[in-house]
């Protein structure tokens, strides 16, 4: 295990109240834990998202923080948040990673591993990690 290290688990949900399929519109939340498995405190500082829809359409999303946080994690300690995308296809994937830097200024990446986001999903259970 790495001294730096924080682990993001992924929870998708597909929003039918908010989407509009006949405009070819799909809302989806997700809500992301992360957690630092390190033994170092740590500051989340930046995130970048990369999400995909079946029609082969890329969106690269950068930005410091998360809903306007960058929590700072005692090793053991975790943070919560929900935030939302929309599509213009039903299904589609998600991915990216957070920047991090260490109480001691070691800078890393937190991964968040590829997930899928599906319309008329149940949205219940653990994410649907694609490898």
């Amino acid at each position: 295990m790495s001294k730096y290290q924080f682990t993001c688990e992924v929870e998708p949900q597909y929003l039918s109240e908010q989407s509009s399929p006949e405009e070819d519109l799909y809302a989806f939340a997700y809500t992301i834990t992360i957690t630092n498995t390190g033994d170092v405190t740590a500051q989340l500082i930046a995130r970048h998202w990369v999400i995909d829809d079946a029609r082969g359409h890329t969106d690269e999303i950068k930005g410091l923080g998360v809903v306007g946080n960058q929590p700072l994690l005692r090793p053991g300690e975790a943070f919560q948040y929900t935030s939302g995308t929309r599509l213009h296809t039903p299904n589609g994937t998600m991915r990216g990673s957070f920047f991090c830097v260490a109480e001691d200024g070691e800078r890393f990446e937190a991964p968040v591993p590829e997930f899928a986001l599906q319309a008329g999903g149940s949205g219940s259970g653990p994410a649907r990690v694609l490898h």
